[in-house]
């Protein structure tokens, strides 16, 4: 598979992208978005990684770096407003951040469970509310699109924590957007499956790979770009009438 060419979908417009270090979504999010001509923040916890990953795409257009925690609302706070101090607005913020885990809820501990939580779900939250607040005080009609998960939906062995979270982000979405919707702001949200990057190959075992391949209608993982043109989709122009959707980018069977 190649990626699509350009269309200028995000000519002029200035994206924030939570999560954007290393090879996953975020990062794929931030590169697709430079190369439909928009303005990109992207943040991360990771300093170095952030940093790296700046590197990488500044080849492709604008972009600044902002390192952000997103379970604290001052450092979200902070990113809306050095993003909107570069740029002179923010038109777009993908929340990608997330946390997921292993463990049985028989094991799982209350550290395990408020931690995934706290960033999966709170983190967006917090992004969510931030971003609602900047465009009611710019007086522009902006777009959130937040990264759900297909376990928010389907049932999966050890992953209570992250499920309910990724179900909390589906639900966050669907009512934030009712809240907005007198902006003219729109808040959606892609719900990807197995997405293969360098990240989860560290820390998914090939068996688990296997299993999980097998219940891709494709018969293969999809690729960060391949979610990344679906949240571009949800940030342009092409979809000026789509809110409160969680759009499953999977192409799974039972």
């Amino acid at each position: 598979m190649q990626e699509p060419q350009p269309h200028g979908l995000l000519d002029g417009k200035t994206a924030v992208v939570t999560a954007a270090a290393g090879s996953g979504i975020g990062s794929a999010a931030a590169r697709r978005m430079l190369a439909e001509g928009a303005r990109v923040v992207i943040s991360d916890r990771h300093e170095r990684r952030l940093a790296e990953t700046r590197a990488e795409l500044a080849e492709l257009g604008e972009v600044v770096a902002v390192p952000c925690d997103v379970t604290d609302d001052e450092q979200v706070r902070d990113m809306l407003e050095t993003a909107t101090a570069e740029f002179g607005q923010v038109d777009v913020v993908v929340n990608n951040a997330g946390l997921g885990g292993t463990a049985s809820i028989l094991e799982m501990t209350d550290e395990q469970w408020s931690k995934v939580v706290d960033i999966t779900l709170g983190g967006t939250f917090r992004c969510t509310r931030a971003a609602t607040q900047l465009f009611q005080r710019q007086g522009n009609p902006g777009v959130i699109v937040n990264n759900a998960s297909v376990v928010g939906w389907r049932a999966q062995a050890g992953q209570a924590h992250y499920a309910a979270a990724k179900a909390g982000v589906m639900a966050l979405t669907r009512c934030a957007a009712m809240d907005a919707a007198h902006l003219g702001v729109r808040i959606n949200a892609v719900a990807p499956s197995l997405v293969m990057h360098d990240n989860l190959a560290k820390v998914t075992s090939e068996e688990m790979l296997s299993r999980l391949t097998e219940r891709e209608a494709f018969g293969r993982s999809a690729e960060p770009w391949e979610v990344a043109n679906v949240i571009v989709f949800l940030s342009s122009d092409y979809s000026t009438y789509l809110t409160g959707e969680v759009v499953s980018v999977s192409n799974q069977h039972p």
